[in-house]
């Protein structure tokens, strides 16, 4: 049976041990007291039984209990006869040279002696060990907890060799982990590194008065889709942990100012969870509950300035050679859970965005780790902006752009968009607009979802559309005016009826028709500029392409008479507070915004989408007895899909669905 020595019985160590003894291996786990040993084979006997009952362990949990052994303090007759070591004591760099110098010592020549140390450097440890050793001397990083979480990162020190790197990524496959290489022995190595930024950017946010913690949190949340706000995430490690391994990387190189306010909760011990107090506070030490984090909270936060300056630290990695793409990538999806890797949130951005709040940060803190990575500067002069051009951190299907009499329609990754294009008449709604508007959602409708998933549609100029063009109508009859009408209403009810998303960007005036045609999309997000209204009263006449009957829906009754009876226009802020649009945004940040929520749905399953997007507009319109008839009819067909079983199997082997609408 095959020997491997973990040192350090604590929560990585007991976590390393019990992977190991469930992968085959007889282990020797080693820590200075009985007492501690003990502990950590509860929580393993713990660990294992939970393991049992999901039915993901192949064996007895006593048979791998079985092959560990503790051994208190004695780190020579742990390692006698290994193949592999792996340290886990305290974060001390003097602690850890002694491990490895006693370790050296004992096992065999051609032992790996590996450390799974979170910020200390590789090659500082590799001199406690002798010269024909030092190549076998690495970083095995795991993650807490070491039997859930799915990533190692391996990492190089200054000797270690290419076949150790190897054989360790080989040892984390063996217990079902997944592996990225750190090429240097860089502070922090990839994950700490960028999580750093990300704690960093939060913590100035509110240290500066521009955000509560409460609001960047809601933002890393709902509008990023992290599993935890960057304050509740800290609050969860343990604050003294970042204290620490921010001090840790500062003093080895890491260029960093660290945020009066983490600093300040170090020396008050009050150090999150453990304590019972963080940056929230929870009903007692050791004790963790959720805290109070409203969605609405983060409505007003930019999260690109809190994402930027993660980017700018995975584009020095890849610029370094450090690490690949991918795997800066692979390691914050894993190590930290995001949905997406940094270089992927910074291809959805576009790299001069990046770039451009970058330079903000750089001259509001006058900080030198805000100054834009060479690598995205010059990104950003090439025009390899993102998905938007085709081509970034990766590449992607090039937009796909044709321009009609009335519209531009561009095809993007998974997203349609639809751009009104009469900015001299404001986008005024005439009858060649309705026509082609009918042919291209026709054209996306028999599309596969691999083309399009999310259909967008928004103003070229200073307008959405400021309604109907009047002057094309001037002299037709009332029958004439009546089959215009319908043929508006059919367009926009068309709209409602298309088998997947439709987002409105309110650029501007959004008038009358223009108000009627954002209504009958899914969702609205305005542009701070954009004004809204009914005006068609004050010409003598009424909406005619449906906005009687959906403004009601949308805002009351009460108000819709308010708006249609005076004609009033009402700013984007006031509409946001009505109901009337779901967001709104700096007008330089429409775009971003849209092509973000977007993308989003997009990695949703279609099919999916589709249906709840009918149950829910044809439900509100029919007794509640039909409308739920209809919903379980609509659950009961998804259960069909393939994109079901995706979405399940995904979800219990905790990896990312990618769903095809089949």
């Amino acid at each position: 049976m095959p020997k491997v020595a973990v040192i350090g019985a604590g929560t990585m160590g007991h976590g390393i041990a019990e992977l190991f003894a469930m992968a085959g291996y007889e282990v020797a786990l080693v820590d200075v007291a009985d007492e501690y040993l003990k502990r950590a084979l509860q929580n393993i006997e713990w660990s294992l039984k939970k393991l049992a009952e999901k039915g993901q362990l192949k064996e007895d949990p006593s048979a791998v209990l079985s092959r560990i052994r503790p051994v208190v303090g004695d780190v020579c007759s742990a390692v006698v006869g290994v193949e592999l070591m792996v340290e886990a004591v305290v974060e001390d760099i003097e602690v850890k040279k002694r491990v490895f110098a006693e370790a050296d010592r004992c096992a065999p020549p051609e032992a790996i002696l590996a450390t799974n140390t979170s910020s200390l450097p590789i090659t500082e440890i590799a001199e406690a060990v002798k010269p024909e050793r030092k190549t076998k001397v690495v970083g095995m990083h795991f993650f807490n907890p070491p039997v859930l979480m799915p990533l190692v990162e391996v990492i190089k020190g200054q000797y270690t060799s290419d076949e150790t790197v190897k054989k360790v990524a080989e040892y984390a496959q063996k217990l079902g982990k997944q592996t990225v290489v750190v090429n240097r022995d860089v502070p922090g190595f990839i994950v700490n590194r960028i999580l750093a930024r990300v704690n960093e950017a939060a913590c100035w946010m509110v240290a500066r008065g521009e955000a509560t913690i409460q609001e960047v949190d809601s933002a890393l949340i709902y509008k990023a889709g992290l599993p935890m706000g960057a304050f509740i995430l800290m609050d969860y490690t343990g604050i003294d942990v970042i204290c620490f391994i921010g001090d840790a990387m500062l003093k080895r190189g890491f260029k960093s100012h660290p945020c009066p306010l983490i600093l300040e909760k170090c020396q008050q011990k009050k150090y999150g969870v453990k304590s019972g107090e963080g940056f929230y506070k929870y009903p007692a030490p050791g004790k963790f509950q959720w805290p109070e984090v409203p969605k609405s909270a983060g409505d007003r936060i930019d999260i690109v300035y809190i994402l930027a300056p993660a980017i700018n630290e995975a584009a020095y990695l890849l610029r370094e050679g450090i690490a690949t793409r991918e795997d800066i990538d692979k390691a914050v999806r894993l190590g930290l859970n995001w949905p997406k890797g940094p270089l992927e949130y910074a291809d959805e951005i576009g790299i001069d965005t990046i770039v451009k709040t970058l330079e903000e940060w750089r001259q509001k803190t006058g900080f030198e780790e805000y100054e834009p990575d060479p690598l995205l500067k010059e990104m950003a002069a090439k025009g390899k902006l993102g998905k938007k051009t085709g081509e970034g951190f990766y590449t992607y299907v090039k937009a796909e752009e044709k321009k009609l009499e009335t519209l531009i329609v561009r095809y993007e990754p998974g997203i349609a968009w639809i751009i009104l294009n009469r900015p001299e008449r404001l986008n005024a709604i005439n009858p060649k607009m309705i026509e082609e508007l009918w042919k291209v959602l026709d054209e996306i409708e028999q599309m596969d979802y691999d083309k399009v998933r999310v259909v967008i549609i928004t103003g070229a100029g200073r307008a959405f559309s400021a309604g109907a063009d009047v002057t094309s109508f001037m002299g037709a009859t009332p029958i004439t005016i009546f089959k215009i009408s319908r043929k508006l209403q059919m367009l926009f009810e068309r709209i409602e009826l298309l088998d997947r998303p439709v987002i409105c960007g309110l650029n501007g005036y959004t008038l009358g028709g223009g108000l009627e045609l954002a209504m009958s999309c899914d969702f609205r997000i305005a542009a701070e500029t954009a004004e809204l209204g009914q005006p068609e009263i004050n010409l003598g006449f009424i909406p005619g392409a449906g906005g009687t009957q959906r403004l009601p829906r949308l805002i009351g009754r009460d108000r819709a008479k308010e708006l249609i009876f005076t004609g009033d226009r009402i700013p984007a802020r006031e509409a946001e507070r009505l109901g009337l649009v779901n967001k709104v945004v700096p007008p330089d940040k429409l775009e971003q915004e849209l092509r973000a929520f977007a993308n989003k749905l997009a990695e949703k399953p279609p099919l999916a989408l589709a249906m709840a997007k009918y149950a829910i507009n044809f439900g509100i319109e029919v007794p509640i007895w039909a409308a739920t008839l209809l919903e379980a009819t609509q659950f009961g067909i998804l259960f069909s899909t393939e994109d079901v079983i995706e979405g399940v199997s995904s979800f219990l082997q905790k990896k990312k669905p990618q769903f095809k609408g089949r």
